[in-house]
């Protein structure tokens, strides 16, 4: 018997929590309910949860900076479930550490299949037992864990995966659509413009200049390149 899924939901609405909750119980998901934003990172350092379902529309406190304080501070999987669908929105959740954005409203079987491809995402390098060194960087694949300069990056499930993908890759030309076929299960509705920002978001953490690339070029038209 498959383990069960732990996942907290972030949601104010009783009547939506009580019914995607009775569904995921049924598909071997235990589901914690918190409405109350301000309390969810206490809860966070309580109780270790597979992934969190984030409402962006609550009281107290705006989602997208609740994704942003969760994803500093825990490197639990986020799947942003809300009835914002501006891609502004979707484009902000990426910037803030969401591994993906499900707009409502959505059949719940969706959900269900985007649990399973984030944590699959999370989870497909488990057969790969030791530590890889590619220059300044360390991948323990086991773990799902890049070091830099032996400091460890807090990295999303989406950022793991371009950026293991850049690695074993130094020196190819990589189009956005390669990324996107050649990270699995990501996720954004094959949105292109999606990988720029999970890309500006590592060339961020490595203090990565874009002007002046140490280690991510842009190829103009193209895609990207790690260089070797």
């Amino acid at each position: 018997m498959h383990k069960k899924i732990r996942l907290l939901m972030v949601e104010d609405d009783a009547v939506l929590a009580e019914l995607l909750s009775s569904y995921l119980s049924n598909c071997n998901i235990d589901v914690e309910v918190n409405p109350d934003p301000t309390t969810v990172i206490a809860h966070l350092t309580k109780k270790h949860f597979d992934i969190i379902i984030l409402d962006l529309t609550l009281p107290k406190m705006d989602g997208l900076f609740l994704c942003e304080k969760i994803s500093a501070a825990f490197d639990t999987p986020i799947i942003i479930s809300s009835a914002r669908d501006q891609v502004s929105d979707k484009v902000l959740g990426l910037e803030k550490g969401a591994d993906d954005y499900l707009p409502k409203p959505y059949d719940p079987r969706e959900l269900v299949a985007r649990i399973q491809a984030v944590l699959r995402r999370k989870n497909n390098s488990l057969n790969v037992a030791q530590e890889e060194e590619y220059g300044d960087f360390k991948m323990d694949a086991a773990q799902m864990l890049i070091y830099h300069k032996e400091t460890l990056l807090h990295l999303t499930v989406a950022e793991f995966g371009i950026l293991s993908l850049f690695l074993k890759q130094r020196g190819m030309v990589l189009s956005r659509s390669t990324i996107l076929d050649g990270v699995e299960g990501l996720n954004w509705e094959s949105d292109e413009r999606s990988i720029d920002v999970i890309i500006s978001r590592i060339r961020s953490k490595l203090a990565d200049n874009p002007r002046s690339p140490k280690y991510i070029e842009s190829i103009r038209g193209i895609g990207y390149r790690m260089l070797p």
